[in-house]
């Protein structure tokens, strides 16, 4: 004797082996026992065997229509072996049972399941809705194959190609474009930033990498809402010194600027001028929600998106030959010996008297032209005594540091003689040396001030966003900790509030710390464990990681655009550790399959190989070691 039964939603025909009042044990025709439930059985059969029966059943199934089943049932419940009996006009064989049952389930959409071989039909309103419902649903699958289809033969259909942009950064997953596209990828075995290119979404990885980026992180764009700028300061004292500010040739926002004032007893006065847009941006206002939205300034070669409005830098910045407003420290020294004697911070004017250039000045500006008086020296009036105590500075905090700061790696500036996003501009790399003594001097005093005003604001009680780093971890926090990389008590960004948002609220806090004094913990933007501001340093952290990263692989790009441009097909390059080495005259490192187990910095020659502008990699094979 045998049995149908259900099994998990699958019919299942057995051998009998042996049953209780509730229970049975069926054997399969491997000869595998089973223990079922006997409320599971649909009927018993003698004849013909299991699987015969399985297999005629669903060919017979197959051949019903279930339209005229429809028709033919009850409108009320039934049981399916009885019914059919009534369709076949005569008592039905186990096949034709097996049949009418496998017809029946497979049809929900025209009869619905009421429990184990019952059903009843459909309402002809409910039924017809369903039957829609599953041509839809078909004509969709056929939709979505065809996408599929034209993707895979190297053609964007016109529906995808409406929802690229969205396919890599924020896909609507139940959409049939999304569906095509997911199992045209899965067809082709390729990643979707790879189809898209392939099928012309991009015309070249820049625009995909630069409009995933954009997609992300600037979905209504980069442009600022235009904004009106009231003046501010215009009632604040001049400053009577000659100040210069050096940056790159293509800064626009300058920040900083350096005076150097000799005092009538023979001491000298430097001063540290920073542009002072918290004088005008505050604490809710509606630049300080774009500012903060953003973070900083966003850096890549060849354009950059600014954290504030042109408006607002254009009337912060420290241009030449225009009286802007800024908050300046002066720090009086004795040059000979660079002790500090005092120092002050003032809200001010300032008249910049030239915006100096790298480009321009760092050839002839070093080190030994720096030490000699008599040597040839552009703004040497203004160079030598700047430098003399950024000496100082440097050897004071050296010793803090119990070590001599290193660092004469060669960093590149990128310039692009072109639009940023084409990537045919011809990109050109201008090496600095990190350490030049330009580049020296300036760092020196902006962490002079970071490190004096972060002082300033923690004996006030004014709460701020300091650096530090102990035991190696560099970390962002409301509290004035060492940095002892650098070597100073505590460290608060302040010196780049057109750039960065941190800066923004630091100068905020400074400026309530001199104004107000010992009360300014009371009246400051930021009070006391203001939870916004822990609000704001997480993220702060995120965004700015985030711009960095982007920039990074920005550089990389471009770094094998010009390998392409200079049509560089072997190149030199040091070893950095196991298979990972720095290219000689381009700042680009990779990795090199198959190179030998060889010392840190020691130089190699590599075979280019190829590009991957999608994944930014650099395919290359090592030649040889070079002798040192």
């Amino acid at each position: 004797m045998y049995v149908l039964y259900e099994d998990s939603g699958n019919f299942k025909a057995e051998k009998i082996f042996s049953q209780s009042d509730s229970t049975m044990q069926v054997e399969s025709e491997s000869g595998k026992r089973s223990k079922i439930k006997s409320a599971t059985v649909l009927f018993s059969f003698e004849q013909p065997d299991p699987a015969t029966l399985l297999a005629q059943a669903r060919a017979l199934a197959d051949t019903l229509e279930i339209d005229f089943l429809w028709e033919c049932a009850p409108q009320e419940e039934f049981e399916a072996a009885a019914f059919a009996e009534d369709y076949f006009g005569h008592p039905p064989s186990a096949v034709e049972k097996a049949a009418a049952i496998f017809a029946l389930n497979a049809a929900p959409a025209y009869f619905h399941r009421r429990g184990k071989g019952r059903y009843r039909p459909a309402p002809p309103d409910i039924l017809q809705a369903a039957l829609a419902a599953i041509q839809k649903k078909q004509q969709q699958a056929a939709q979505q194959q065809e996408w599929v289809d034209q993707m895979v033969a190297g053609q964007l259909p016109e529906a995808i190609a409406q929802v690229a942009g969205t396919l890599l950064t924020r896909p609507d997953k139940n959409s049939q474009q999304w569906k095509a596209f997911e199992a045209a990828v899965a067809q082709l075995g390729t990643t979707p930033e790879k189809l898209l290119l392939k099928l012309g979404a991009w015309p070249h990885p820049l625009a995909l990498h630069r409009h995933r980026f954009l997609a992300l992180n600037f979905p209504k764009g980069v442009a600022h809402p235009q904004q009106a700028v009231q003046a501010v300061g215009e009632d604040l004292p001049v400053a009577e010194v000659e100040a210069y500010s050096v940056d790159d040739t293509t800064t626009t926002e300058v920040d900083d600027a350096l005076s150097v004032t000799t005092l009538p007893d023979g001491k000298t006065r430097i001063g540290i001028h920073i542009a002072a847009p918290g004088l005008l941006v505050t604490r809710g206002s509606g630049f300080d929600d774009l500012a903060r939205a953003r973070m900083s300034t966003v850096y890549m070669p060849g354009e950059k998106i600014p954290m504030l409005p042109d408006e607002l830098i254009q009337a912060f910045s420290l241009d030449a030959g225009q009286l802007k407003p800024v908050l300046s420290l002066y720090v009086d020294t004795d040059l000979s010996s660079g002790e500090i004697l005092g120092t002050e911070t003032r809200v001010e004017r300032l008249n910049v008297r030239e915006n100096l250039r790298h480009n321009i000045l760092d050839a002839a500006v070093t080190a030994e032209a720096l030490d000699d008086p008599a040597a040839e020296l552009p703004y040497g009036h203004w160079l030598r005594p700047l430098w003399q105590f950024a000496k100082h500075l440097g050897a004071q905090r050296d010793l803090v540091r119990g070590k001599t700061e290193n660092n004469n790696r060669v960093e590149y500036s990128f310039y692009l003689d072109g639009p940023a996003d084409d990537p045919d501009s011809p990109v050109r790399l201008v090496p600095r040396q990190r350490n030049a003594p330009l580049d020296k001097l300036v760092a020196e005093y902006m962490i002079l001030a970071n490190n004096l005003w972060g002082g300033l604001m923690a004996q006030h009680g004014v709460p701020g966003i300091y650096r530090s780093q102990q035991a190696g971890r560099v970390r962002m926090s409301t509290q004035a900790l060492p940095h002892e990389a650098i070597g100073v008590p505590q460290y608060a960004w302040s010196t780049s509030p057109l750039r960065r948002y941190v800066d923004l609220i630091n100068q905020w806090q400074i400026l309530a710390a001199i104004e107000h004094g010992v009360s300014a913990r009371l009246v400051a933007p930021f009070k006391p464990k203001d939870a916004d501001l822990f609000a704001i340093i997480g993220a702060f952290d995120s965004q700015y990681a985030a711009w960095n990263e982007f920039q990074t692989a920005m550089e990389r790009y471009w770094c094998l655009r010009w390998l392409q441009q200079h049509q560089v097909s072997t190149i030199e390059a040091s070893v950095l550790r196991d298979d990972l080495v720095r290219l000689s005259g381009v700042p680009l490192v990779a990795r090199v399959a198959g190179m030998p187990e060889l010392e840190r910095g020691q130089m190699v020659r590599l075979q280019i190989l190829g590009y991957d502008e999608l994944a930014i990699e650099l395919e290359c094979r090592y030649l040889d070691t070079i002798a040192t």
